[in-house]
């Protein structure tokens, strides 16, 4: 889920009086009907397999930002001994809950997890960080949770997916006509809320990805893996209307590792 899901390539923003949390429990629907339950062939296709396979011998794991409780009943499935989805928005809780498998859930934010130091060998963090405000402190709060060498399985819409003014142009003045993907102000740390579909307003939130990077590492929070995927097959045969789409990675994810001393 991302900006690059709109036909249009600049964001729409709106201003609800509504804060980010009032936001997704009026719009949690939309979330739970578009992303969850096999709904969305990137979730299906690319993001649970690759959760599957990070996650796999891992015996306590937070998932934060759970929503649903997808990937939380993906590490029940994977063997862990203890999952526990933790989320701020009651609504989405209420589906996790109706849907089982094996999870617990906590209602609750990232930059403040309700766990004492060191209770998890992984957490997960699935297309959340685009959302939260105090990254500072949800970073913060995923190292101290984690035990020494834990590793924290972090997905993100890819940052130049992410930046405002930026999408796929169809340019029919050139000779012969182009399809590629322009980028915004990718280096300005950016706030919206944007209307991804008729009535739903979602609040996002850009940064550069060396942002992300450097708060990994002022938290002892060691980089082994770096993805940038092409989007599956199954996604791309919905945007026929985007000849290179397969060109632009929509998905970035992280594999990091808790150091034993964090600075």
């Amino acid at each position: 889920m991302s900006r690059a899901d709109r036909a249009d390539p600049g964001p729409v923003v709106t201003s609800t009086g509504r804060t980010g949390d009032e936001l997704w429990e009026r719009h949690a629907g939309w979330w739970i009907d578009g992303f969850t339950n096999g709904a969305d062939p990137e979730y299906e296709d690319q993001i649970l397999p690759l959760a599957a396979a990070e996650l796999g011998g891992r015996a306590r794991v937070l998932d934060v930002g759970c929503g649903d409780g997808q990937i939380s009943r993906l590490a029940v499935r994977l063997g862990a001994e203890l999952v526990v989805g933790i989320d701020p928005t009651r609504n989405q809780l209420a589906v996790a809950a109706e849907r089982a498998g094996g999870p617990s859930y906590a209602r609750g934010g990232a930059a403040a997890l309700p766990f004492v130091d060191g209770s998890f060998d992984a957490v997960v963090a699935c297309l959340v960080f685009e959302h939260i405000r105090d990254v500072e402190g949800a970073i913060a709060e995923v190292a101290r949770v984690l035990e020494p060498a834990g590793r924290f399985c972090f997905f993100l819409n890819h940052p130049l997916l992410q930046t405002p003014g930026s999408g796929w142009i169809d340019d029919q003045f050139l000779d012969p006509p182009e399809q590629y993907w322009r980028i915004g102000a990718y280096l300005v740390e950016d706030e919206t809320v944007e209307e991804v579909e008729k009535g739903v307003f979602i609040p996002f939130i850009h940064r550069p990805l060396g942002r992300y990077v450097n708060l990994l590492a002022g938290n002892g929070l060691v980089i082994e893996r770096m993805l940038e995927p092409s989007p599956p097959p199954t996604f791309l045969a919905r945007a026929a209307e985007y000849a290179d789409a397969a060109t632009i990675p929509r998905l970035l994810y992280l594999r990091c590792r808790r150091t034993y001393d964090r600075e």
